[in-house]
């Protein structure tokens, strides 16, 4: 199956993206993710990419979609995948388009009040990239999995939450309207495994059509 999660930023989409990956076999592939291990490089590139995240702004379409071809490529991505925040933009959903075809779009609903609440107070691990968040029980500012420190990224700052915010109000309408009937709509208000079981029951069902 090749899947795309459509959501804000905070939504819950790469918490989902683990539990379907977990159950049915396919990859988690986050071009923000892939985005800032480039930043990291000390390559060209990486600066450039790194210039656009730290002002909260989307990396511009040609790069990201030349990195996420390169990605699909690799063999984990046979028999299907999960798109996890791309595509961002109508532009980008149209690049997509014409290089593969995607089976269903899940789009993960959330207030945007409790969108922000949670972006700020997000932090991640610097070592294994795992997400925990302040308000959490037991959250101790140290990574659960390796203990590592976390910190807050620069784009889960208040002022670049508002930017992302506001790109995703102006770029999902278009999205939605592109995909159609491949639209599936699930709100995360809910605990992650709320969440989980009707997108795990409507994949199930076409799973066994497939």
């Amino acid at each position: 199956m090749k899947l795309i999660l459509l959501g804000a930023a905070g939504s819950g989409k790469g918490t989902l993206a683990k539990k379907i990956t977990q159950d049915f076999g396919i990859p988690q592939i986050s071009t923000g993710d892939i985005l800032r291990e480039i930043a990291k490089s000390g390559t060209e590139l990486g600066e450039k990419v790194g210039s656009f995240q730290k002002q909260g702004i989307l990396v511009p379409d040609e790069i990201t979609f030349e990195v996420l071809k390169q990605r699909l490529k690799q063999k984990d991505c046979k028999n299907g995948y999960i798109l996890d925040g791309y595509p961002r933009t109508l532009n980008q959903a149209k690049m997509l388009d014409k290089f593969t075809k995607v089976d269903v779009v899940i789009k993960v609903d959330l207030p945007f009040d409790e969108l922000e609440r949670r972006l700020v107070s997000r932090r991640q691990c610097a070592k294994c990239g795992d997400i925990d968040n302040i308000n959490y029980p037991g959250y101790t500012g140290k990574c659960r999995k390796c203990g590592e420190k976390l910190f807050q990224r620069n784009d889960d700052k208040p002022e670049a939450i508002k930017v992302r915010l506001e790109a995703y109000k102006n770029n999902i309408t278009p999205l939605v309207s592109f995909y159609g009937d491949k639209v599936f709509n699930v709100s995360s208000v809910g605990s992650p495994d709320e969440t989980y079981a009707p997108v795990k029951a409507f994949l199930k069902k076409l799973e066994a059509k497939n």
